[in-house]
């Protein structure tokens, strides 16, 4: 049942973050699997993703899907330049895409404090502090 699957990853995410992050089932979420064609009683088949919610806040139960290889350079370009233009050497910046494959976007947001734990495979923390600390990791390395 989508019911329990949704219990399972909201479990899964609220261990992962001490509580902190869950997938509500609320009107809400309901509104987005009826919109889909399913109730939360219905059995998904093999194979089938479902959104649930119609936002991808990791919060409320979104998740991150690594698209460094296929993203389109217009994407990175915008995000390189809004750090620029921030002043703020690491910065996580929110777009809204209809694919990352294209160059059409919408700045949403800039987070001073990304959770740089969220991008695995990525080495974030490893660029990061060699962005912020430049001369340390020369002699490191």
């Amino acid at each position: 049942m989508i019911a329990a699957l949704i219990a399972r990853r909201s479990a899964e995410h609220e261990a992962k973050t001490g509580g902190e992050w869950r997938i509500p089932i609320d009107d809400y979420l309901r509104d987005t699997v009826a919109r889909a064609g399913y109730q939360l009683d219905d059995v998904l088949g093999e194979g089938i993703t479902l959104a649930v919610r119609r936002n991808a806040n990791l919060h409320t139960g979104g998740t991150i899907e690594d698209v460094t290889e296929i993203l389109h350079p217009e994407l990175a370009r915008v995000a390189v330049l809004a750090s620029k233009v921030l002043q703020i050497p690491v910065v996580g910046i929110d777009l809204l895409v209809p694919s990352p494959q294209g160059a059409g976007y919408v700045v949403i947001e800039a987070n001073e404090r990304p959770g740089l734990d969220n991008h695995q495979p990525q080495p974030t923390h490893e660029r990061s502090s060699t962005c912020c600390f430049p001369r340390y990791q020369e002699k490191v390395m």
